[in-house]
């Protein structure tokens, strides 16, 4: 246990020092698995043994069939990117919400899932759609901070929302059926759009000159504009109900998808040559990144594991007086103060391998825990001082001050607690659609 405590300790101190998060916990890693078999366990070829992880660790994550989901998915969210699609949606949404007070944030927040499902990704959902709403936002007076908090919360649903890549991450740590867990996410996922919405509609009325209404729009220009996204519709529906229906696996949907997206940006004429190899780059380049992390991570793992500190855990909880639900409810408190100085990704791989085996100890279902990190890892994004949606806004829209941003992200960081809580109270809206397809 005191091993692993000083594992964590080293790894926190490089990681504020900015070394790469892969490089931090693989070092971290190798060094501790080589000390702690040296030394825990008279074995003098630790240090063998530690490079001898190394490279296995590396060689099972590249051939990792889970994996396989990640290049594919991503792609699929880069080529929807350069069809165009996050504008379709936007004027979707606009056309049916837009002539309400705080319409144009609805639309966004409502237009933000819908890209969501097809992307995967929370940061570039966010950046994606502040250059597609906050324009027309601007245009019709709206506050800044309603305008930009819209965008950040919108942009976090990128994570739960299926096609989800940390969903896949944590199906491969706890070795979780990764088709049940992207199915558990749809109902958490749209109770988060439906908070949103809520969030912007208490806000505007309590102030209505912070999102004034927009123009009204007839139904013809409304089926004009669903004309216009019905495609990507239906390329969500293929994909999601081919798993939920069992007619294909995950890697197999994820390649439907990315196909799809090709097709669907070649019908549309937005894709170029320069956009599908700035889209193939950008996956490569994602899913190297993704995969230089899973391996340091596994690294990591295998350190504290061997430290024995997810056995001490387990035994110091099942020991003491304290029953199931404080447990959760203390868990999550790491995770709110983790998601004050530590970003989505970093969360997930340094965490989850130290709690679910004390989870799946106590009895819970390690995929209604898993939409619960998820769901508690995108309130972190919002979170300061460290909300890494605030910050790529703030990138993306540098004249509008981080102190804006975060008064505009509270009604919907409020929304998200009320939603973690009700995900936590009532695990059936997690896990009725899993148990459904067995």
């Amino acid at each position: 246990m005191l091993e692993s405590l000083l594992g964590f300790a080293a790894l926190l101190i490089l990681i504020f020092g900015r070394v790469p998060l892969a490089v931090s916990m693989g070092v971290v890693g190798v060094v501790g698995f080589a000390l702690v078999q040296t030394y825990g366990f008279g074995n003098p070829r630790g240090w063998d043994a530690a490079f001898s992880m190394i490279s296995q660790v590396a060689f099972d994550t590249g051939l990792a069939y889970g994996l396989s989901v990640v290049p594919l998915f991503i792609l699929m969210g880069n080529l929807i990117t350069e069809a165009g699609i996050s504008a379709q949606l936007y004027r979707a949404s606009n056309a049916f919400l837009g002539h309400l007070k705080g319409g144009l944030a609805l639309a966004t927040v409502v237009s933000c899932g819908a890209f969501s499902a097809v992307c995967g990704s929370s940061m570039a959902t966010a950046a994606t759609m502040s250059k597609v709403a906050m324009p027309s936002m601007r245009k019709y007076n709206y506050c800044d901070g309603l305008a930009t908090g819209s965008i950040a919360a919108g942009g976090t649903l990128g994570i739960l929302i299926p096609p989800s890549v940390i969903l896949v991450v944590y199906g491969l740590i706890t070795e979780s059926n990764i088709g049940h867990l992207f199915i558990a996410g749809l109902i958490p996922g749209v109770i988060g759009i439906i908070l949103y919405m809520v969030a912007v509609s208490v806000t505007v009325a309590l102030k209505p000159e912070l999102g004034p209404a927009g123009v009204k729009s007839t139904w013809a220009e409304r089926l004009v504009a669903f004309k216009d996204v019905w495609t990507i519709v239906l390329l969500f529906v293929v994909v999601m109900g081919g798993i939920y229906a069992g007619f294909f696996t995950p890697t197999e949907a994820a390649g439907i998808g990315a196909s799809g997206a090709f097709f669907l940006a070649l019908l549309r004429r937005k894709l170029t040559w320069r956009g599908l190899i700035n889209s193939l780059v950008g996956a490569v380049r994602t899913t190297s990144m993704l995969f230089f992390l899973v391996i340091g991570a596994e690294m990591f793992s295998n350190f504290i594991n061997i430290a024995g500190m997810p056995d001490a855990l387990r035994d110091l909880v099942m020991g003491a007086d304290v029953s199931p639900a404080m447990v959760i409810v203390g868990i999550l408190g790491v995770y709110l103060l983790l998601g004050c100085v530590l970003e989505s990704m970093t969360m997930i791989l340094l965490t989850v391998p130290v709690f679910y085996p004390l989870v799946q100890a106590l009895g819970f279902d390690l995929v209604w825990f898993g939409i619960v990190v998820v769901v508690v890892t995108e309130i972190s994004l919002i979170t300061p001082p460290v909300g890494m949606n605030v910050f790529v806004l703030r990138t993306v829209l540098p004249d509008v001050p981080l102190k804006t941003i975060f008064k505009g992200v509270t009604p919907f960081w409020l929304a998200d607690i009320v939603r973690l809580i009700l995900i936590v109270s009532i695990p059936a809206l997690s896990l009725y659609l899993p148990r459904m397809i067995g």
